[in-house]
């Protein structure tokens, strides 16, 4: 496949209906759009899956499925959607449409081209992640208050990063800042008892997803 074939067309891993599990959005019934490929290689990622393979997809097809599902609320996600550059083309278009649409990326791609009217969902990796090296700071200067900021906190350490982040780049001022534990190396309520310990203005999040489906693939 040439690159003129390639123009209009994305690698996805998947495009299933479930409930959105987290953020700002939780509970509502939405669309996810799983795109292929991540740069980076977080221990704690539940979609290596989706590091490799998928189907090339017509961005004109991928929005006419979407629309099919009759769902209002679409979540564009990954692997890293941003490290396929016509990402930023679905995006605009799914907006044009009328959906409500966010976008869950790693902060390690530059945010600042993504069509405003979508809900940038930073994930800022913490030390534990293993890619804490590959956060790119200046993206916080583009966050606004329709993003969103979340950290995965691993431990204690991590905490205590992320609350250092938290106040030196005044987040909370921002936008809103979500703070989960990750599933299989946190107990939650650990973390629950931190952020009311240190009356952190940050919201606490467990993902509806993992706790309803236990990571099935699809939904």
């Amino acid at each position: 496949m040439d690159a003129a074939e390639q123009v209009l067309r994305l690698r996805i891993t998947e495009i299933f209906l479930s409930l959105q599990g987290e953020a700002r959005d939780a509970g509502w019934p939405t669309v996810f759009v799983r795109l292929t490929g991540c740069p980076l290689r977080c221990v704690y990622c539940d979609t290596a899956y989706a590091f490799h393979g998928g189907q090339w997809h017509d961005i004109d097809a991928v929005v006419a499925q979407v629309r099919g599902f009759g769902v209002r609320h679409v979540c564009v996600t990954g692997g890293e959607p941003l490290a396929q550059k016509r990402c930023l083309v679905l995006l605009q278009r799914l907006c044009d449409e009328g959906f409500v649409v966010s976008l869950e990326t790693s902060g390690a791609l530059d945010v600042s081209q993504v069509d405003p009217r979508v809900s940038r969902i930073l994930d800022i990796k913490t030390p534990a992640s293993g890619e804490v090296d590959r956060n790119v700071w200046s993206n916080l200067l583009h966050i606004t208050a329709h993003d969103q900021i979340k950290f995965v906190i691993c431990n204690r350490g991590d905490y205590d990063w992320a609350v250092d982040v938290l106040k030196r780049e005044a987040l909370d001022a921002r936008c809103t800042v979500w703070f989960s534990p990750s599933k299989s190396e946190l107990d939650p309520r650990t973390l629950a008892d931190w952020i009311v310990e240190d009356r952190l203005p940050v919201r606490f999040q467990m993902q509806l997803h993992k706790l309803l489906w236990n990571d099935e693939p699809g939904r």
